[in-house]
């Protein structure tokens, strides 16, 4: 991964996170649809199902969260990741992990640390729009406590959570080339997360 971001003009006037918001937005409407197509609140297998996308999903962000570079950029990003959490709720579950390996799909390369920040944009906004999904939880016995911890907000509360998030992303100067990966980064992402949702389908 590159090591610096060049420092250079921005190609749009618009901030990084409005760019990749607009850039992604029918990418999101089709993971919303495959997602929901997975029944994931009917029952609890249904939930299982979606809960096997998440494991799939944070397990190909995780180490993201820990890439030094994308620290230095990003302060606090350890703090961010969810994989742990979607563990406890698969053992929470009963759900096999090693099956959950055994399956996992083989996603898009990350290739540039510009990518990378795609799909942490894509991660980390789904947390924000988490919250009705963690009270459709409550309807199967689940909770932040049990079975639906990576679905909980942080401490500091959703919004301010996200607002955090994308001030940084904002804050950084990316040169043309950089912005345009970044934008694919998370068109890949969404992607990705649509064709885990039908793998489970």
């Amino acid at each position: 991964m590159e090591a610096i971001l060049t420092q250079a003009k921005p190609a749009s006037t618009l901030p990084l996170s409005k760019q990749l918001k607009l850039s992604t937005h029918a990418a999101h409407e089709r993971v919303d649809k495959a997602i929901m197509a997975l029944s994931p609140f009917a029952n609890l297998d249904g939930y299982k199902r979606f809960l096997t996308v998440q494991y799939q999903f944070q397990h190909h962000t995780a180490p993201l969260y820990q890439q030094a570079d994308l620290c230095e950029w990003l302060e606090r990003l350890e703090q961010r990741c969810r994989f742990n959490a979607v563990k406890l709720d698969a053992k929470d579950l009963s759900i096999n992990q090693e099956e959950l390996n055994v399956s996992l799909a083989s996603p898009p390369p990350i290739d540039s640390l510009a990518a990378a920040l795609g799909w942490l944009y894509v991660n980390e906004g789904s947390n924000l729009g988490a919250a009705f999904l963690l009270k459709s939880a409550a309807q199967l016995g689940l909770s932040a406590n049990f079975g639906a911890r990576h679905l909980a907000p942080s401490d500091s509360g959703r919004g301010l959570h996200w607002r955090y998030f994308t001030a940084q992303l904002d804050a950084l100067s990316l040169s043309d080339e950089q912005k345009d990966q970044a934008l694919q980064g998370a068109r890949d992402a969404f992607k990705f997360v649509e064709s885990l949702a039908l793998k489970n389908l």
